[in-house]
């Protein structure tokens, strides 16, 4: 150790001269949001809470199965069925009680990200949705809060930083897929999305300490078959002319339209909403007291798509909601 230097737990990261003891007090001095504490966000919070920070708020409403075991080192097989985020507060306190651990065992969705937003210094998004990614981006950009955003399934994945003075998630993501794979269908191996997890904290922590160049702005993708990683910047991406946002069901009003696209489904899940698929949208007949139309999926994939159509026929304002699982009852698919 150099002489001077400061015994503690962090002296191999003061000792950096990129950090020092003023990088480290600053990084005391932060709140961090990390939504979603699956494949992605376990490794985050690893090293974020390792780092120091001075409190991690950690968002996911899902429970821990064994099948997440092989990708999602936070937990142990004591913590079978406990809500992620409470047993991912435990391991972090134990790992550094000095971090403040704020679990909140909700879904993000557009209701609350703003208030979550706007308590953090840096939001990192290891969600496993686009609706919940493209509200957590939105909710940047209207805050102005750096977004450190990631991907990954199979053997590959990326992580970018958005917003915060740079272009949002929707200026390098305008078109969204028609359907999506997950880790369910398609597959993860564990050290991919521990390594896109690990980059996601380096960008964070380079964001909270002004590390130049900023990884605002710059995207990093990491192919396992071919052990290459590469990326670009993209500070220059236009934002999209048109967006039509996310919203939850608690911000649906007395004036919304609500169109449930689901085929497979028997009924709308809402009472009062209509159920038309995306083949039946020209049936859609908004009257003069619709304030606007709310079109409804299961991902929000089938709503982002289907609002271009509706926008031909359709010139108020357009909501797109992704049905929260709890109200979406029976159904054969999941577009």
């Amino acid at each position: 150790m150099a002489e001077g230097l400061p015994m503690s737990r962090y002296a191999r990261q003061i000792a950096l001269p990129e950090v020092g003891q003023g990088g480290q007090d600053r990084l005391r001095e932060t709140t961090a949001l990390v939504v979603g504490a699956g494949g992605l966000g376990a490794p985050a919070l690893l090293y974020l809470a390792g780092a120091g920070l001075g409190s991690i708020a950690v968002v996911d409403d899902d429970r821990v199965e064994e099948t997440n075991l092989h990708r999602q080192p936070l937990y142990r097989i004591g913590d079978l069925g406990l809500p992620k985020a409470e047993a991912a507060a435990e391991t972090l306190r134990g790992l550094n009680p000095e971090v403040e651990i704020q679990p909140v065992t909700r879904p993000l969705d557009p209701d609350c990200a703003p208030d979550l937003v706007a308590a953090a210094d840096v939001v990192l998004d290891c969600a496993d949705t686009f609706a919940a990614s493209f509200a957590l981006s939105d909710a940047c950009m209207d805050a102005r809060r750096p977004l450190v955003s990631a991907s990954a399934l199979g053997l590959s994945g990326y992580a970018g930083g958005f917003c915060g003075g740079a272009p949002s998630l929707r200026a390098v993501f305008p078109e969204l897929p028609n359907s999506a794979a997950n880790c369910s269908t398609a597959g993860v191996l564990g050290p991919v999305v521990g390594a896109i997890g690990s980059i996601q904290a380096q960008m964070a922590m380079a964001v909270l300490l002004g590390l130049s160049p900023s990884p605002l702005g710059r995207m990093l993708t990491y192919d396992a078959r071919t052990l290459r990683v590469s990326g670009f910047r993209f500070d220059a991406a236009p934002e999209p002319d048109r967006v039509d946002r996310f919203v939850a069901v608690s911000q649906i009003g007395p004036g919304d339209l609500v169109v449930d696209l689901r085929a497979e489904a028997a009924a709308p899940f809402r009472s009062g909403a209509l159920h038309l698929p995306p083949d039946r949208l020209g049936e859609l007949e908004p009257t003069p007291e619709t304030k606007r139309v709310v079109l409804a999926c299961a991902t929000g994939l089938r709503a982002h798509a289907a609002a271009r159509t509706v926008a031909r026929r359709w010139p108020g304002p357009i909501g797109l909601l992704a049905i929260p699982v709890s109200l979406r009852g029976q159904e054969g698919g999941a577009g």
